[in-house]
């Protein structure tokens, strides 16, 4: 069964581009697409999307509040947020608001195609290293949060789950973890699955999200 993807974005050449991408892989199909977020959230009301393509930057209503309002509802498509990275200081905000990741809007096309197939499997669209790279850059930006629940919840975390959210949130992979802490990747893979469901978070990225929000790394260093 092919993957249902949305593209959202002002830029009708550059929607054109990204559908010709598409369009030649035998497990996709661009079913949608909306020049804003305002007519993605009304064309989503009587369309099946798997994956959404958002750009950040748009009329009417951003790719961030976009993202947030599809992430609310229930079986949601997956967002990949789309950024020119040295103009758009709020697509740390995208991952916040639920995207399960970021790409830049010139990212090779294999990138993108493996990037829609993860997001489609379940897997976080960005790697921890790039994640963290977005953080170092943005967090200094933003507000420091002062949701106390949170706080609470990391502490409900063992010592051991503990560690592996910090070394997550540095950017190591599974694998580098595993080898850091001598433990076998399949045994990390497990310490990430319960604190996600600890922390009632979807993803690895919002782990990193919620690691710098609440002090546990800082941008520039753990």
């Amino acid at each position: 069964m092919s993957i249902r993807v949305m593209l959202v974005d002002d830029q009708v050449l550059l929607r054109t581009g990204f559908r010709m991408v598409l369009a030649a892989q035998p497990d996709m199909e661009v079913v949608a697409e909306a020049g804003d977020g305002l007519e993605a959230l009304e064309v989503l009301r009587s369309t099946k999307v798997d994956v959404v393509l958002m750009d950040v930057r748009m009329p009417k209503l951003d790719g961030v509040e976009a993202t947030r309002r599809i992430c609310e509802r229930d079986e949601h498509p997956d967002v990949i947020i789309l950024t020119t990275f040295d103009l758009d200081e709020y697509a740390f905000s995208g991952l916040k608001a639920g995207a399960s990741g970021f790409m830049l809007k010139d990212v090779p096309p294999a990138e993108l195609l493996a990037a829609i197939r993860s997001v489609h499997s379940g897997d976080a669209v960005v790697a921890p290293s790039t994640t963290r790279r977005l953080l170092d850059r943005f967090a200094p930006m933003l507000p420091t949060s002062t949701q106390e629940p949170q706080n609470k919840e990391i502490e409900r975390l063992t010592e051991r789950e503990r560690e592996v959210m910090l070394l997550v949130a540095q950017g190591l992979s599974n694998g580098e973890i595993a080898a850091r802490l001598v433990l076998s990747e399949a045994t990390v893979k497990t310490h990430v699955g319960r604190i996600l469901t600890k922390l009632n978070l979807r993803d690895r990225v919002q782990v990193v999200v919620l690691a710098y929000e609440t002090g546990l790394v800082r941008a520039g260093g753990a």
